[in-house]
């Protein structure tokens, strides 16, 4: 089990096996918007033409197979609101049109669900005995409120899936390397996970830098789940691969997690 690259034509997305639904986490490339947004930027609130956006969800279809008018999208506010959606919830390509949540889950086959990141960590979520799936932003706010362990649970109660068919895979996000902090969000972090989550956390002078990925990765066991996947890829080390909010700051695209209930890998 591994996280991987796969292409299609100029687009490059990372996979992996563990999860068997059609799915994605995309990077900066392969896309048609320009300049300080090029190329795949799939956020309409960054300044770019809005045809760039559309262009680039039909691209991402066309490599996923899946039909862009299908997706659900998440009005992000770091929160720790898990949404339950279909395919007909879908209000087109700008995320601000949608209610606030940072976590989406359906069993509504054809529903293609998207969460947005530039340094937070992106979660894929996969059912493989109903094939529910869902889709989580987890910022260090997001993780403090286990947002990844509310929406697999979400997963259960809407769908009765089973902890144990729940398979995950955590995407590339700002990594331990880079993640400087100042002593709330340990505090944060601590006061929900207790003392165990300090295993996660390196201090160097002065600075507290917590494993996100590692993080979320315990939140999802303390939910039940045991086959998880975890990126390597830190979006602060590779900015020419990834957009990051940290060494782009505001002037910059934004990623996409997606996954698409009741399909298999093209």
């Amino acid at each position: 089990m591994a996280i991987k690259t796969k292409t299609f034509g100029t687009l490059e997305y990372l996979v992996t096996d563990i999860i068997g639904a059609k799915h994605g986490f995309t990077t900066r490339l392969g896309g048609v918007s320009a300049g300080s947004l090029g190329s795949l930027n799939l956020g309409a609130n960054r300044g770019d033409d809005f045809s760039n956006v559309m262009e680039n969800y039909r691209i991402l279809g066309k490599a996923l197979n899946f039909d862009p008018l299908n997706t659900v999208l998440t009005r992000q506010t770091h929160s720790d609101i898990v949404r339950c959606v279909t395919k007909h919830h879908h209000m087109g390509f700008d995320h601000r049109h949608y209610p606030e949540c940072d976590a989406l889950i359906t069993n509504d086959p054809g529903a293609a669900l998207v969460v947005f990141t530039a340094d937070c960590t992106p979660i894929l979520l996969w059912d493989s005995k109903t094939g529910a799936v869902g889709a989580v932003h987890a910022g260090w706010r997001g993780t403090a409120q286990n947002i990844a362990g509310k929406a697999a649970a979400a997963m259960c109660r809407e769908f009765g899936c089973d902890p144990a068919n729940i398979r995950a895979a955590i995407g590339p996000n700002i990594g331990q390397c880079c993640f400087a902090t100042d002593e709330e969000v340990p505090h944060a972090l601590t006061e929900t996970y207790g003392s165990t989550v300090r295993l996660y956390i390196q201090e160097k002078n002065g600075k507290y830098y917590p494993d996100l990925k590692k993080i979320n990765c315990l939140a999802l066991q303390n939910a039940g789940l045991t086959h998880i996947d975890i990126s390597a890829h830190c979006t602060m080390c590779q900015p020419d691969r990834f957009w990051s909010h940290r060494v782009h700051g505001p002037d910059r695209g934004s990623q996409g997690a997606i996954i698409i209930c009741g399909e298999g890998m093209p």
